[in-house]
């Protein structure tokens, strides 16, 4: 028995490490004042939730299709919520978790229109294609006065920021850290974006992985400047 803890103790120590990197729990560690968090469903915790708004900060999370909860308070749907896809405005308590903890604030549900799809498991690449949509985005918050029409749109600006972390991990190679320190994040931020925008600048499009790709291989020698040149040329727009 011995022997086994000190074989498996260097995985149970990753373990614990993964657990106190884990984005939910540095996030409860690292909660400010006067914020609005915008959460995809990975952070519908009830605990965190109340640390938010304990911090004086709000928040808006969208919150899986099966969470039970009753009604306290019906609220009246404006045209520009209905022009904005809202389908119901609602004061409510969750009945259905199991949680110890309990929101210690008035949460509000504002229900969405978005378009319906079935979840197809893994790809091929073994990444996952996400869960399934019922056709309904169910976003919880403690922002009871706002139109719900902003509740929906800051959910939206939320795909924005998801869309920029995509561009800068996927398109301009920074999946991976050259630095962990806060100077060297900044820098490579920095030197990602203004690539994005010397690309966009002179080609007339946003940055793609293959003009990202012959960037690179021209600057190690593995491209000529006129290979380089071809690529950009048929990426500028058609003149008319």
């Amino acid at each position: 028995l011995l022997g086994l803890l000190w074989m498996f103790s260097p995985l149970l120590t990753s373990m614990r490490a993964l657990q106190k990197a884990d984005e939910r729990a540095v996030m409860s560690r690292t909660v400010e004042s006067d914020r609005c968090y915008l959460m995809d469903r990975g952070y519908a915790k009830f605990l965190l939730w109340n640390v938010i708004h304990t911090a004086q900060s709000s928040y808006i999370c969208r919150v899986r299709d099966n969470w039970v909860y009753e009604v306290i308070e019906e609220k009246r749907l404006t045209a520009a919520d209905r022009k904005a896809g809202v389908i119901s405005d609602q004061i409510v308590k969750f009945t259905g978790s199991k949680a110890d903890v309990l929101p210690d604030h008035p949460v509000r549900l504002v229900i969405v229109s978005a378009s319906e799809h079935t979840s197809r498991g893994s790809s091929a690449t073994g990444s996952s294609t996400g869960p399934s949509c019922d056709g309904k985005l169910r976003l919880a918050t403690d922002l009871l006065e706002i139109p719900a029409e902003l509740i929906a749109e800051g959910y939206r600006l939320r795909w924005l920021i998801e869309l920029f972390f995509r561009m800068f991990k996927q398109l301009l190679g920074c999946r991976h850290l050259l630095s962990t320190r806060q100077n060297g994040v900044e820098i490579q931020t920095y030197l990602a974006i203004i690539a994005c925008l010397l690309i966009l600048i002179y080609t007339g499009r946003a940055p793609t992985k293959r003009t990202f790709e012959m960037i690179c291989l021209s600057m190690s020698g593995w491209a000529s400047l006129e290979e380089l040149e071809r690529h950009i040329e048929k990426l500028r727009p058609a003149k008319t």
